[in-house]
């Protein structure tokens, strides 16, 4: 069968949607007591599911964005 998923070949790689703190720490290069103070003063946001915190890549590029990242 020409549409088989199974013969298809391997399927790219899916870029993660969330981080942990470690991964948001290294991508914004900071320490994770940075990133855990900065998200304590409100000025990053969290996704929490259940007990778990993650960081979104859009909400480290604004949060870059907002603190003249961009000069």
């Amino acid at each position: 069968m020409p549409n088989d998923p199974l013969l298809a070949g391997p399927t790219p790689p899916i870029a993660p949607l969330l981080l942990t703190a470690r991964e948001a720490a290294k991508a914004l290069s900071v320490c994770e007591k940075t990133l855990w103070t900065l998200t304590k003063r409100g000025e990053l946001r969290v996704v929490r599911i259940h007990r778990s915190v993650r960081y979104t890549l859009s909400d480290l590029q604004a949060f870059i964005g907002r603190n003249g990242g961009g000069q």
